[in-house]
């Protein structure tokens, strides 16, 4: 059996070969990028601020300014990539092209990010959209990022026990204060006991100024979640990318 589902798979590589993710040129592996593609991504990993894990450039500081001043409600944030043309065009496809597959690509470079036993097991929570939206696109991207992550590093994921309650217009080009008073109280949690006390690590595909994933957070933690931390995909590093 094992010598056929090697037969298998060598025809299925050689019919449908891998693709890159950024570009769709053949790759040697699937979820990877081709040299091109590779070296136009700026690969952020666990590096920069502890707490909100922004880029920190020709410092020996451990946080950010920004943290420092006003320590955020989200423990610790961390992003696979920055934000640029080639990441940005895979996340556009996940979301509007119905590239489903690309969750799994994105989930592969997510996937360190995550300490499954930090500070007690981790339960994943996708950053909801509502059910309007919902319906209109088919599906959650970031609920598909959670679930190839909670399959990956054997956790859980919950992708009802946080829900957006209220339709909130596209936040791009808003200011800070435009954007936290666009998302406020347009979140609950459905079911207090599923969270109370735990570790939450809430998923989602880009990161801009973090006004969705901190509204997200307060409602968690005041619903009784220990502690909130965050991975996503991209994060915007340049604030001209939001306008």
């Amino acid at each position: 059996m094992r010598w056929l589902r090697s037969i298998a798979l060598n025809l299925l590589d050689f019919m449908l070969p891998p693709r890159c993710a950024g570009c769709g040129a053949v790759v040697d592996q699937l979820h990877s990028f081709c040299p091109d593609c590779w070296k136009q991504v700026t690969f952020l990993g666990n590096s920069g601020c502890d707490s909100c894990g922004a880029p920190l450039q020709a410092t020996d500081a451990d946080q950010c300014g920004a943290c420092l001043a006003r320590p955020p409600r989200i423990a610790r944030s961390r992003a696979a990539v920055a934000y640029g043309d080639v990441t940005r065009a895979l996340a556009i496809r996940l979301k509007y092209g119905r590239k489903v597959a690309l969750a799994r690509t994105v989930g592969r470079y997510m996937a360190p990010l995550v300490d499954p036993q930090g500070e007690g097991e981790a339960l994943l929570v996708p950053v909801p959209l509502h059910r309007r939206r919902l319906w209109q696109r088919g599906f959650n991207q970031s609920a598909l990022i959670a679930g190839d992550l909670a399959r990956r590093l054997g956790l859980t994921s919950d992708a009802m026990v946080l829900t957006r309650t209220r339709s909130t217009p596209p936040l791009k080009g808003m200011g800070q204060k435009q954007r936290l008073r666009t998302v406020a109280g347009a979140f609950a949690v459905t079911d207090k006991a599923r969270i109370a006390g735990k570790r939450i690590v809430l998923v989602d595909d880009v990161l801009t100024t973090g006004s969705t994933a901190e509204a997200c957070a307060r409602t968690l933690q005041r619903a009784g979640a220990a502690r909130v931390e965050l991975v996503c995909w991209a994060r915007v590093v340049r604030p001209a990318q939001l306008f």
